[in-house]
């Protein structure tokens, strides 16, 4: 089978184990693991902020996230598809009792005119208050856009002018930088607080890390550990993420490459596919991935009538040839 359900699917490296095996280790919750505080270290410098918190999942590092930003009571503003208002079964809102609008963009950007309107400023004691703006680089539902620097940019000076904080969601950030050849500290520089993904592209088995201030990282601390997330001797975790930062971020183009060859035998424009992800309209995704995968290709329904297919690092690429071949005939 050529799994292109997710990128999450990718199984460590051999040379990843060895590393995992090899890693020192201490007491995590009481900061106290060496290969923790290094990858907690190289991440908040690769993104030019102070801090930052290992956390086991992207879910629980974006909860963390936007909770640094945003009180109960207040709301946050994201794009429909947005990862935190799907993809999270309620967390924000059932975890931080916060609230959440958002917008529309057909590929899951940003419009500051529409931003404009839906902004909700501290009118007094009557209208819930929007606290922060959470954006997606790159955007999962949309098709692994890219959101560009210069549009993320003009959101910062946004939210700066209205007194709010941005969130970024970066799970896929480093996918962003190698399309673009962006520098991972413009991206930080644009956000209060930000997420990124260490099991996703770059192939680790589990990880993802929140990115801020000092001051928001020891509070996120307090919050993980309230949320059960307190991890023990987890330098084993955190040494395959310093292992991916290290083998597997360049080698994202191979995926990109990857994807453009699926979207091409699927009749998508493959100029439209930025990254590592190909989302398909078709009559029917229920019957349409169950026809794939007796063929010997797995794909996500995510939605009545769209299918997504992603490439990752057990992809290569003749099994993206093979899978071509099997799409197109579809």
């Amino acid at each position: 089978m050529i799994d292109l359900r997710s990128d999450t699917l990718t199984r460590p490296t051999e040379a990843m184990r060895a590393a995992m095996a090899s890693a020192e280790v201490g007491d995590d919750v009481y900061g106290e693991d060496p290969t923790v505080r290094a990858l907690e270290e190289r991440v908040a410098e690769l993104f030019g902020h102070e801090a930052a918190l290992f956390t086991p999942t992207g879910s629980m590092a974006n909860v963390l996230a936007v909770a640094a930003l945003v009180v109960p009571g207040q709301e946050v503003l994201c794009e429909a598809r947005a990862h935190i208002a799907r993809a999270e079964l309620g967390a924000h809102g059932a975890v931080s009792g916060l609230t959440m609008r958002t917008w529309s963009h057909p590929r899951g950007g940003l419009d500051l005119a529409v931003l404009e309107e839906l902004f909700a400023p501290d009118l007094g004691p009557f209208f819930v208050r929007t606290a922060a703006i959470s954006v997606e680089n790159t955007h999962n539902f949309a098709g692994g856009t890219v959101l560009g620097l210069a549009d993320l940019q003009a959101l910062r000076a946004f939210a700066d002018d209205r007194g709010a904080a941005v969130h970024l969601d970066g799970a896929r950030i480093w996918n962003a930088h190698v399309a673009t050849g962006t520098p991972l500290a413009s991206y930080g520089a644009v956000a209060d607080v930000l997420a990124v993904c260490l099991s996703k592209g770059l192939g680790a088995p589990v990880g993802s890390l929140l990115v801020g201030s000092a001051e928001q990282m020891d509070e996120a601390r307090v919050r993980r550990k309230r949320l059960g997330g307190g991890m023990r001797q987890v330098g084993v975790l955190a040494a395959a993420g310093l292992h991916a930062l290290e083998h597997h971020v360049a080698r994202l183009a191979e995926d990109h490459e990857h994807a453009r060859l699926l979207a091409e035998a699927c009749g998508v424009d493959p100029a439209t596919v930025d990254t590592n992800i190909v989302v398909h309209d078709v009559d029917d995704a229920v019957t349409f991935v169950k026809a794939a995968a007796d063929a010997g290709v797995l794909l996500s329904a995510v939605g009545p009538r769209t299918v997504r297919m992603v490439t990752h690092l057990d992809v290569d690429r003749a099994a993206a040839q093979r899978a071509a071949t099997v799409l197109a005939a579809l």
